[in-house]
């Protein structure tokens, strides 16, 4: 029997091949299909050097909402859960609260008062139990209920019910040359508290609501104090409004979940070029939470309408997905 000699460059060329298909897939818990396939072809078109589509680096500019998008939001926006608990820790210091609403309802837990407040009434609160304090110490008092407080469904901290398809979205993009960025519309500085731990995005890339703050020295230190006055809503028409002030160029892909996204969406996409723009779409009751048009938090009515007539992708939770949370440790 004849022995077959196969020369060593085609023994290297068919390991080679064999290596680049066994490459690890940078979106694992995505589930391969249409959704999938337009992020990776996205971003293979605008990383292409000589291509037609071509855009550089400097240029690859991502925004990520951060509430429904990155983490959960439901049954109330977690900050606003932040927020209870303060006006709970702080009513022995105001008596006057057992009385007036909205902070009658947050004491006793009386949600469906504390919704019916709107944003008015919630902004309230935020005001009144976010202020009177400098950054650092705000950082501190955030940083604590973090650590030590657990989503009664889930029994897992805020910080784990984060989005595992979203964690690999985000070190895909960066690695082929984007910037991310949180656009929230919720607290920057709370943001900020977790923001480079959690999603690796650290605090100078993260644009969200802020209250104001007045420079003043005490002591003979000087400080910065947080204000019980709204200074800036970052949310629907205030996205591209924050995103021009804080980051100075139009993204090439945004990323959102609700009509709250919707204008940093159309502003986004309606750039030259291509351009990116995805919505998440809750879907999954049983490993998370089914809602859209009628939901209070996070309502997606708008632009999941609007989704189709301006190409953006629309993720399925449930059938895109295959993993919800990140694994616990």
């Amino acid at each position: 029997m004849k022995r077959l000699l196969i020369p060593i460059a085609a023994v290297a060329m068919v390991l080679s091949g064999a290596a680049h298909s066994e490459a690890p897939d940078p979106l694992p818990s995505w589930n391969d299909g249409p959704t999938k396939g337009a992020i990776v072809g996205f971003v293979e078109k605008v990383t292409k050097e000589g291509g037609p589509d071509y855009v550089p680096p400097t240029d690859r500019i991502a925004t990520f909402d951060n509430d429904g998008t990155l983490w959960v939001e439901k049954p109330a926006y977690t900050q606003l859960i932040f927020a209870i608990d303060r006006v709970k820790a702080l009513a022995p210091e105001h008596p006057e609260w057992k009385n007036k609403q909205p902070f009658k309802a947050a004491i006793e837990g009386d949600m469906k008062t504390l919704a019916a407040s709107g944003k008015k009434g919630i902004a309230e609160l935020v005001m009144a139990s976010h202020a009177g304090m400098t950054p650092a110490q705000f950082q501190t008092i955030v940083g604590d209920w973090l650590a030590a407080t657990k989503d009664p469904r889930f029994q897992r901290k805020y910080t784990e019910l984060v989005y595992q398809p979203m964690l690999e979205l985000l070190a895909y993009l960066r690695d082929n040359g984007f910037t991310t960025y949180i656009v929230s519309g919720g607290g920057i500085e709370f943001v900020r508290n977790f923001s480079e731990p959690v999603y690796g995005i650290p605090p100078d890339q993260v644009v969200g609501s802020s209250i104001k703050t007045k420079y003043e020295v005490v002591d003979g230190e000087p400080t910065v104090m947080r204000l019980p006055e709204m200074n800036f809503i970052d949310d629907k028409t205030g996205k591209p409004i924050g995103i021009t002030q804080h980051i100075g160029q139009r993204p090439l892909a945004a990323f959102g979940n609700s009509d709250g996204d919707f204008e940093m969406l159309q502003w986004t996409t309606a750039g030259e070029g291509p351009r990116f723009g995805m919505i998440v779409h809750h879907t999954d009751a049983e490993r998370e939470y089914a809602y859209d048009r009628d939901s209070e938090v996070g309502r997606l009515d708008k632009a999941l309408d609007a989704a189709a007539e301006n190409g953006w992708v629309v993720v399925d939770m449930k059938n895109d997905w295959g993993q919800i949370f990140p694994s616990k440790e």
